[in-house]
């Protein structure tokens, strides 16, 4: 008779430690990231601090990332993926990773041009002119269209036309003003070239203070790190170099991203919305802009950043990011026929 209580007992006992082992499952979350900031630590340290959700996190290069998902397949531990530059996360879409997302919240806090049913941005970042101040007059490179005009042969220094920061750009100019006229100008600026393109953006900027080429691109946030470096080199490198906001009076300067999505294979799907939703937050939102030099989407909020503030105000071309993945494709071979490796 006795034996009955001490089984019931038993039962009661195993159940709670399976619920609390599925409660401890629950209670973690699974980031992909291809964010390789040391301010992102306090971001997700905070998230854990305010939900009590733990963070694994994997960091990788963005397409190791994207094929290590894409092998793992349905067995994939992945909840979220964080990536930068809409082409990147364009790719996660048509390779079907990412799960649609419902949230009143993130549709509330990102404007429409900054989201898509799937994948979300979370911080932006604008694609500027950078110039010789000792080589070129600041008029002659007001538009990236001018980067095309014969007047600047041999002037012009650039990245991979592979990468996707210049996919993206080249996305835009083909959203705007069709294939025809994009091929044209990606012509145009393969004559104008200094040298093969070569490095990344921090190398352009190098290039054209010292006097390698006399006009580049590049991504704002790294303009903002050598602003705000305390290194000698970087203060001397940003005195010999201007900064132009492109096509202020046409369809603003381009736009790109640092986002991401909920993962299909995901098995912490609540948690993953919520890190989604917090991210929006205007605590994330401030970590992107005074950690990593990037404009917050959330439009009302305000931020202290220095670097951001003497780049001061532009228009920002509001092309949706969807475009941008749109046309990934053919701004890759344009830019092949072009001659622009």
């Amino acid at each position: 008779m006795k034996a009955k209580p001490i089984h019931l007992l038993t039962t009661i006992v195993l159940s709670a430690a399976i619920f609390n082992n599925v409660q401890a499952e629950e209670n973690v979350l699974n980031l992909y990231s291809a964010r390789h900031y040391q301010t992102d630590e306090a971001l997700y340290a905070n998230f854990t601090k305010m939900t009590g959700i733990k963070i694994n996190r994997i960091e990788g290069k963005e397409d190791e990332l994207l094929e290590r998902i894409k092998n793992e397949g349905a067995n994939s531990p992945a909840d979220i993926l964080l990536t930068v530059d809409a082409a990147r996360l364009a790719a996660a879409h048509e390779m079907g990773l990412f799960a649609p997302v419902k949230s009143a919240l993130l549709e509330s806090r990102i404007p429409a041009n900054l989201r898509t049913e799937d994948w979300f941005s979370f911080s932006t970042r604008a694609r500027v002119i950078v110039y010789a101040k000792d080589g070129i007059k600041r008029d002659d490179v007001l538009n990236y269209k001018d980067l095309a005009d014969p007047k600047l042969k041999g002037k012009v220094c650039s990245r991979s036309g592979s990468h996707p920061y210049n996919l993206s750009l080249m996305a835009s100019i083909i959203a705007h003003e069709g294939e025809a006229k994009a091929e044209q100008w990606a012509k145009g600026v393969v004559a104008n070239f200094a040298r093969a393109p070569k490095g990344g953006d921090t190398d352009q900027i190098k290039a054209v203070a010292a006097g390698e080429c006399a006009v580049s691109v590049s991504n704002t946030y790294y303009v903002a790190r050598l602003m705000r470096s305390d290194k000698a080199e970087d203060k001397k490198t940003m005195e010999k170099v201007g900064i132009v906001w492109p096509d202020q009076q046409g369809n603003g300067a381009h736009i790109n991203v640092s986002g991401g999505g909920m993962l299909k294979t995901s098995a912490h799907k609540a948690a993953a919305v919520k890190f989604l939703e917090y991210l929006v937050s205007d605590e994330a939102q401030r970590y992107f802009a005074d950690g990593n030099n990037e404009w917050p989407v959330v439009a009302a909020l305000k931020v202290s950043n220095p670097a951001l503030d003497t780049l001061g105000k532009f228009k920002a071309d509001n092309l949706p990011v969807a475009s941008l993945a749109m046309y990934r494709s053919k701004a890759q071979m344009i830019f092949d026929r072009a001659g622009y490796r």
